[in-house]
């Protein structure tokens, strides 16, 4: 079944609607009678506008999508226009009889077929707001919720497990109105800094304190995460430095829905002197290897 509506505007039968939207607009610019003055430039930027108004309406594109050109007496778009166009009939009256409805807004605006106003009257308006949003390190992580206000309205947002430095988040209908119509929010994410914790990658990185003796000879010491308590066993000699991998502990990944892993790095703490008995202060200086 020929579909040369989607051919108008050189994109796919199963394209979304913003990349229809993308494909008129970028096309509107190049074709716009005020911009090309090309003989072909008028028919092509009209039929762009009625290709446009039929895939940008869900009903409208789901009557194509399941007749096709058969909706056109059997003829692709570009020749049922075109026959049209030259007889000097109104097509946006045809496509109204067609389609059914009020009419197309597009054509409305253009003042039907007879003339043309300014390019700024043909584009679709953008109607997406696009803003900046700092979240908790914590929050970016874990996923939660943060409130923000936009446009004189307050809400909050869900944030995924997983977001980080750099994403987008796409807030359904919380953008610019026009003509019954309403835009998304489009949010890039600025991840805070935590005191505690570096991100690389989906790997989470953070130091631990460890009492001189359980790193001289070897222990148990319990360890808070982002998530929960967990006890790590640390062994003997274990130096200043060292690295402990907790697997699964890390951050989520948006995508392969995947955990990075905890690396934990060895702090060792070292009592101070007065805090010795003396007789161990004593025997340490005597016999501890080390210095002269």
């Amino acid at each position: 079944m020929s579909k040369s509506l989607y051919e108008t505007l050189g994109v796919s039968p199963n394209a979304t609607q913003d990349e229809i939207k993308k494909a008129y607009r970028k096309l509107a610019r190049k074709y716009h009678p005020d911009i090309n003055k090309s003989p072909e430039a008028e028919e092509k930027f009209k039929e762009i506008n009625a290709a446009y108004e039929i895939l940008s309406d869900p009903e409208k594109r789901k009557q194509y999508d399941q007749y096709g050109d058969a909706m056109f007496g059997g003829q692709n778009f570009h020749d049922f226009a075109k026959q049209n166009f030259q007889g000097g009939v109104d097509l946006d009256e045809i496509l109204r009889n067609i389609f059914g409805g009020g009419g197309f807004g597009g054509f409305e605006r253009a003042g039907g077929f007879g003339g043309f106003g300014s390019f700024d009257e043909f584009a679709t308006p953008d109607l997406d707001i696009h803003a900046r949003i700092t979240i908790p390190f914590r929050t970016a992580i874990l996923g939660g919720t943060h409130s923000l206000s936009v446009n004189g309205e307050s809400f909050d947002v869900r944030i995924p497990a997983g977001v980080k430095n750099g994403d987008t988040l796409r807030i359904r209908g919380k953008g610019k109105s026009f003509k019954g119509r309403r835009g998304d929010l489009l949010l890039k994410v600025e991840v805070a800094q935590d005191p505690e914790y570096e991100r690389i990658g989906d790997d989470l990185y953070k130091d631990f304190d460890i009492p001189l003796k359980t790193a001289m000879f070897g222990g148990k010491v319990k360890v808070p995460t982002l998530e929960k308590e967990i006890t790590l066993k640390v062994p003997k000699n274990t130096k200043c430095g060292q690295k402990f991998r907790v697997k699964g502990l890390g951050a989520p990944n948006r995508k392969t829905k995947t955990k990075g892993d905890l690396y934990l790095r060895a702090n060792i703490i070292l009592p101070k002197v007065e805090e010795i008995d003396p007789e161990l202060s004593k025997l340490m200086q005597e016999r501890l290897p080390g210095g002269e």
